[in-house]
C-alpha cells in the first residue's frame, strides 16, 4: 500500500488558521490508489483529506496534505487517458479566451500551466498567439500529445523565477489550481511574468456551485489531487492579494460527452461499468452535452 508524507498547512490565501473550522474528516483508502489517483479527468474514488474552511476567504483547504516534493512524484508518475475529453475542454476555453485576447495589449507570447497534453495549446495557436509555451509535471500527457503542440511543452514544474519579468501578455491555468501546494505563491508569480496589461485566465471548480451542493462529498471536486477549493469570492480575494485588478470571476457551460458525464456521476461501480458500455456500443456516449458543471472562469488583469 502507497504511504504519504504529509504535512501540516495553513490556508492557502490568508497565510494561517484563525477562525478556520474544520469541514469535513478525512476520507483516504490508500488501497484504492493506483496510476490514475493524480491523473486528470479521471474516474472519482470520492476520497479527500481532511477539509478545513477559512472563514474569511472562504476557502477549504487541506491540513494535513501531502509534502511538496512528493506531490511531485506522484504527478511525474500519473496515467493519461482523457485526450478526447482535454480536446473538448480546450475548445470550451478557446471560446472564453476570445473576448480576453480582444482586451489583450498583443498576442506575443502566451503560456499554459498544467497544460497537459497541449489541448489548449492548438486553441492558443489557432488565435494567433506568437510565442506559445506549454507547462506539464506529467510525463504520459506529453507523450499523448498532437505533434503540433508537444514540442512547446516542457515537462516541468511552474517555478518562481524560470520566466524574465513581463515576459508574457497571457499566462492560462485551467484546473491546476487545487492541486499546488502554494497557490498564492503561484499567482504572484504570474503577475510577476506578465506585461502590463497582460492577463492572467484561471479556471477552477466552485465549492458553492449548485453541483456540489447537491452531490455533497459524492461530487467529483472532493479528490485526492485537490489541496484546496475556490469560491467566487475566495478566487477574487487571492487574486486581488497577489497584486491583480479588474478581476472578474463567473460560472460557464462545459460541453462534454454523455460518456464522460455518466464517469462522474455518482453511481455504484458495477451500474456506472455497465452504463458506459451501453453508451460505447451505441455510440450514443459521443453525443455532446454542454452542462453547468460548477466550474468558475477568472479574469485578471496586471
Amino acid at each position: 500500500m502507497l504511504k504519504l508524507d504529509v504535512a501540516s498547512r495553513c490556508c492557502p490565501i490568508c497565510g494561517n488558521n484563525d477562525g478556520a473550522k474544520l469541514f469535513a474528516e478525512e476520507n483516504i483508502n490508500l488501497d484504492l490508489y493506483d496510476q490514475f489517483a493524480f491523473a486528470s479527468r479521471k474516474v472519482p474514488e470520492y476520497m479527500h483529506w481532511r477539509l478545513w474552511e477559512c472563514a474569511a476567504c472562504d476557502v477549504v483547504y487541506a491540513n494535513p496534505a501531502p509534502v511538496a516534493g512528493q506531490l511531485t512524484r506522484l504527478y511525474l508518475e500519473a496515467a493519461f487517458s482523457s485526450s478526447i475529453e482535454a480536446r473538448y475542454a480546450g475548445r470550451t476555453y478557446g471560446r472564453l479566451l476570445k473576448r480576453i485576447a480582444a482586451r489583450l495589449p498583443d498576442r506575443l507570447a502566451a503560456i499554459d500551466i498544467g497544460t497537459g497534453d497541449g489541448a489548449f495549446l492548438n486553441e492558443l495557436l489557432d488565435q494567433q498567439f506568437s510565442r506559445v509555451i506549454g507547462i506539464e509535471a506529467s510525463a504520459a500527457p506529453i507523450a499523448s500529445a498532437d505533434p503540433r503542440v508537444r514540442p512547446l511543452i516542457r515537462h516541468e514544474l511552474f517555478h518562481p523565477g524560470s520566466f524574465s519579468e513581463g515576459e508574457f501578455t497571457l499566462v492560462t491555468c485551467f484546473q491546476t489550481i487545487e492541486h499546488v501546494s502554494e497557490p498564492l505563491e503561484l499567482v504572484r508569480e504570474v503577475w510577476r511574468i506578465l506585461k502590463p496589461g497582460g492577463a492572467l485566465f484561471l479556471i477552477g471548480h466552485n465549492r458553492r456551485a449548485l453541483s456540489a451542493k447537491l452531490l455533497g462529498f459524492r461530487s467529483p471536486i472532493f479528490d485526492i489531487e485537490h489541496l484546496q477549493l475556490f469560491s467566487p469570492r475566495s478566487f477574487s480575494r487571492m487574486l486581488e492579494r497577489a497584486g491583480f485588478r479588474q478581476v472578474e470571476v463567473r460560472p460557464f457551460l462545459n460541453a462534454y460527452p454523455i460518456s464522460y458525464w455518466s464517469r462522474l456521476l455518482p453511481f455504484p461501480k458495477r451500474v456506472k461499468q455497465a452504463v458506459l458500455t451501453i453508451l460505447d456500443r451505441t455510440r450514443a456516449g459521443e453525443i455532446l452535452i454542454p452542462l453547468p458543471a460548477g466550474n468558475l472562469a477568472a479574469v485578471a488583469y496586471k
